[in-house]
């Protein structure tokens, strides 16, 4: 399937396509914004997959990639992440061409803002409802509506909202749990949101993000807009939440077999950290896993084999656990494919993608 000699990324462009219309009519269904999180895919031609649903507003988490996609055509990007105050110079000029919004969680960011800035700039406040990486915290009512107040009194900033990630959702154990962090990370922002309008502050929208609320929540009540990013491909993590179906793992690594050793029920793949990332799933017994074989077939993969675990990582080499079986059928010289753990990290790797039907589609380049 894949390049043969080296770890190669393999995408299943149905499951891609198929993932991305089911979030887009639940979005329209919920009516809100549709402003799917394109970290994940940092790919133009995949960003096109999504025009053809309808989205036209995007989001990002760098400027760099703020401006890749800006050149793919895109002109209302998110940069999700707390602004940078040491790239205004490069935030401005993107100002002056697209619409742009960026986030804040301090006075000192808005105040930098202030005095730098020459073109408008849609500003939303980040809020910790729960996941403690960064923003404010939900119940810090005064500070928040504080900030909104600068925001709002300032002819080049727009106060566009309240906005979060829950990511604690990751953590989660039970679909039901997910789904519990969803409500109540809505109703935290909603009741912030009362606050502010009772303080003179009319128009905030409520943002959320994180996939396994976006696609476990039954509907978007409270939400003006969501930014699911990881849903595009779903990996083994939004698997074992509950997120996803096992026919949605729409990503895959394919490796080359090095090593094979019957007295240790193992193979050595040529894929190691840097072609799989070091995330792992935890097993009842404690024990680390970085990825799961899958049937190869011609349609692509079937689910994962949880008998066929990768158990061990180093640089470029992986260690893979078979019962006796599979270990038979595989020999020195084969390929295997690994299901990652996330997505996300996984992608981030490679620079292109190749998909089922053998087509190579780029990524952009954003790492530093």
């Amino acid at each position: 399937m894949g390049l043969k000699h080296k770890p190669t990324l393999i995408m299943d462009e149905i499951r891609v396509k198929r993932n991305i219309a089911r979030m887009a009519a639940k979005a329209r269904a919920s009516k809100v914004n549709f402003r799917p999180h394109f970290k994940t895919h940092q790919s133009a031609a995949i960003g096109e997959w999504f025009r053809d649903v309808g989205v036209k507003a995007i989001t990002v988490s760098s400027v760099v990639m703020a401006e890749q996609f800006a050149q793919a055509g895109w002109r209302d990007i998110t940069v999700a992440v707390p602004v940078n105050l040491l790239e205004i110079d490069r935030i401005n000029e993107l100002a002056g061409r697209i619409t742009l919004h960026v986030l804040v969680d301090s006075a000192l960011a808005v105040e930098k803002l202030i005095s730098q800035l020459n073109n408008p700039i849609n500003l939303w406040i980040k809020i910790d409802v729960g996941y403690h990486r960064c923003g404010l915290l939900w119940y810090a009512a005064e500070t928040i509506i504080a900030l909104a107040q600068t925001i709002d009194q300032n002819q080049n900033l727009t106060f566009k909202g309240l906005l979060t990630h829950a990511g604690h959702t990751y953590y989660a154990t039970t679909a039901a749990e997910v789904r519990k962090i969803h409500r109540q990370s809505l109703e935290r922002l909603n009741k912030l949101k009362q606050q502010l309008q009772t303080a003179g502050i009319p128009r905030c929208k409520i943002s959320i993000g994180d996939t396994p609320g976006c696609n476990l929540a039954k509907d978007f009540t409270g939400a003006d807009e969501i930014r699911p990013g990881n849903f595009v491909f779903h990996d083994l993590m939004q698997l074992r939440l509950g997120a996803c179906q096992a026919e949605d793992l729409a990503l895959a690594v394919e490796c080359p077999v090095i090593g094979k050793y019957p007295q240790r029920s193992e193979i050595v793949i040529f894929g190691g950290a840097v072609h799989l990332s070091k995330e792992y799933l935890t097993k009842a017994d404690d024990s680390q896993v970085y990825g799961y074989l899958a049937d190869d077939s011609a349609d692509g993969w079937g689910a994962p084999k949880y008998d066929a675990p990768v158990i061990s990582l180093s640089q470029e080499h992986g260690i893979v656990q078979l019962p006796p079986d599979s270990l038979k059928r595989i020999e020195i010289g084969d390929t295997v494919l690994v299901l990652p753990v996330h997505a996300c990290l996984t992608a981030n790797l490679y620079r292109e993608y190749l998909t089922t039907a053998g087509q190579q589609i780029s990524r952009f380049n954003s790492r530093i």
